[in-house]
């Protein structure tokens, strides 16, 4: 045995030995090991859970002259809501933009959304009591005030083409749509502006002032009638 372990001694003993390789990675100044593209947000659901359960409510309606989001800005071609506000399911909306996608296929356009789904409804079962709080998460909705502008359509599409896409998805929508072209007057509530319709026009009182007080600069005074002023 001691001849066996001699003849392996030495420098033929390291023949038998593990080795390990030292391999130096130069990673490339250029090469990062993570993104930082930021992720593609969903406007059918919000980045974060609601803190606080969201009343019902009701749209807001402008009523001092603001005609906010009622012209197209991006595109070309836009959905309107014509009638009055509501909310909108999520749902709804993505039928909606999937109707025009598939309209429009194999085109060259740009399809921008206006409103995002970010208002939770929860709901409760049937032949359930008063109180316990509102009940669980359901659906996301958007809140859409009257004459506000959904999509919005930019490319290479005749208006005609965009007319038809804008129709059937206002067919998968509750509620009555118009569609508009960029360049057409704001919207105050349901007056459109032009014509001679102004937004000093919408403010001014409607109601004629009475007969003989429309030259008068200030009001009459009135007379007392106390007895301590009759004496």
């Amino acid at each position: 045995m001691a001849s066996t372990m001699k003849m392996f001694s030495g420098p033929q003993l390291a023949l038998f030995r593990p080795t390990c390789l030292s391999t130096t990675f130069t990673a490339s100044p250029l090469s990062r090991c993570f993104s930082t593209t930021s992720p593609a947000l969903d406007w059918l659901t919000p980045k974060f859970m609601e803190t606080s359960k969201s009343p019902k409510g009701r749209p807001h309606v402008a009523t001092g002259g603001s005609s906010r989001g009622t012209t197209v800005v991006w595109g070309d071609y836009g959905l309107r809501m014509k009638d009055h506000d509501r909310r909108l399911p999520a749902s709804s909306l993505k039928i909606a933009e999937e109707t025009i996608k598939r309209r429009l296929r194999g085109m060259n356009y740009t399809l921008y959304k206006r409103v995002s789904a970010n208002i939770g409804v929860y709901t409760k079962g049937n032949e359930q009591r008063m109180g316990k709080g509102k009940g669980k998460f359901d659906y996301w909705t958007a809140k859409v005030g009257v004459s506000r502008i959904v999509f919005e359509l930019k490319g290479d599409v005749h208006e005609k083409v965009a007319r038809e896409a804008f129709r059937l998805a206002g067919h998968k929508l509750p509620g009555l749509w118009e569609f508009c072209k960029k360049g057409d007057p704001p919207v105050v509530g349901l007056t459109k502006l032009g014509n001679g319709v102004t937004l000093e026009s919408l403010k001014r009182p409607r109601r004629s002032p009475a007969l003989g007080t429309a030259n008068m600069s200030t009001p009459p005074s009135s007379t007392s009638s106390s007895p301590s002023a009759s004496q």
